[in-house]
């Protein structure tokens, strides 16, 4: 438990599929009208809140002909386009029987590494809450192979929750927290409260226990909390059948874990998480030692006198990974020269005024570990 010192306004609520089916599988009705009641709570109490929810395929699968939840991935595919239709129509009725409607939004991560597709999502989500709607969110799953998948609804509600700059994200699954140990094994594990940063021994201490209906553990969980904590967004992870668990969530009440920043910890701005977690770098540029120092420790930009070797093809306006000269990366920018004019420096080029990545738009490996979260 925590006091909040700052007010939360905006939340992002990620309900997993094992928060809303039964033993067997399927879509509870009753799983699903009691969390949709504690919605409209949070929506009575003035709170901008949109859902990230599981569950398509649960509720589809057995209306495609099949007794178990399918393995192969037509299957799933094909059970989730009937289920995220009925998932949708019962989310809807819930909510327009307390006067609020809801909206259907499916995401691809190529969504998020568009830059433009990405803007637009920010401006819709930004429209919808403004207005007072719900946006429900999930992943297209109809459509979306595994090389282009988010991988689960844990990662996909903190890239949420940093577009839409919320000011808490809560993740709601069968388990009511971040252990020590695994309290499945240890009957002494020891509820973590709350988590300051996401250090070594937290990651170690993330098993890889989940539902048999979920398709992310605590691993994917402690990897989203990573991306919300670097846009500067608190998280909350508790059980979903505890009462009365959002709303205490956010009173800073609830039992579960409370992922919170120190005060002073540096964050990232909505472009430079584009740039950290969404863009998909086009090519490498390796620089100095001296251009090392200037843009971590002195906050200077990079020039291309800077660069030493370019790798790959890109275009002006490109995501490139920056490394040293050992070959390290250290960071990621938004580089302003195509690879063939990199290639073509002039020591009397005038261009050479302009800064080949700008400060506004270089992000520090060092500091939020990108290689594992991009």
């Amino acid at each position: 438990m925590f006091k909040k010192e700052k007010q939360i306004k905006r939340v992002v609520i990620k309900i997993g599929s094992s928060s809303l089916t039964s033993m067997h599988g399927e879509i509870s009705r009753r799983k699903l009208e009691n969390l949709a009641e504690q919605i409209v709570a949070l929506k009575d109490a003035g709170y901008e809140t949109a859902v990230v929810s599981s569950g398509a395929v649960a509720a589809g699968y057995r209306k495609l002909g099949c007794i178990d939840r399918p393995s192969s991935l037509p299957e799933k595919q094909a059970a989730a386009s009937i289920g995220q239709g009925l998932l949708m129509e019962s989310y809807s009725e819930l909510f327009l029987s307390h006067g609020y409607v809801a909206s259907q939004i499916l995401i691809t991560r190529s969504d998020f590494s568009d830059e433009v597709r990405y803007g637009n999502m920010h401006n819709t989500m930004n429209v919808l809450l403004e207005r007072g709607i719900i946006p429900i969110i999930n992943e297209n799953d109809t459509v979306t192979v595994d090389r282009l998948r988010f991988g689960d609804n844990d990662t996909l509600a903190a890239k949420v929750a940093g577009l839409i700059d919320a000011d808490l994200l809560i993740i709601l699954s069968d388990i009511d927290g971040l252990y020590d140990s695994n309290p499945n094994d240890n009957p002494n594990a020891k509820l973590l409260e709350n988590v300051h940063s996401i250090t070594p021994e937290i990651e170690a201490a993330a098993g890889g226990s989940g539902s048999a209906v979920g398709t992310g553990g605590m691993k994917s969980k402690i990897q989203a909390v990573k991306i919300a904590m670097a846009a500067g967004i608190d998280s909350f992870l508790g059980k979903a059948g505890t009462e009365n668990i959002l709303m205490e969530a956010v009173e800073g009440a609830a039992k579960g874990t409370y992922f919170e920043q120190e005060p002073d910890a540096f964050n990232l701005d909505n472009q430079k998480q584009w740039i950290a977690f969404h863009s998909g770098p086009e090519g490498k540029v390796t620089i100095s030692s001296n251009a090392k120092t200037a843009i971590i420790d002195k906050n200077e930009n990079l020039y291309r006198s800077d660069i030493q070797d370019v790798t790959g093809r890109f275009k002006d306006g490109a995501v490139v990974r920056i490394l040293d000269e050992e070959g390290k990366e250290i960071g990621l920018g938004r580089i302003n020269f195509s690879n063939e004019q990199l290639n073509e420096v002039s020591a009397e080029d005038e261009n050479e005024l302009e800064p080949a990545i700008a400060q506004e738009t270089f992000v520090c490996s060092r500091d939020f570990k990108l290689p594992a979260l991009v």
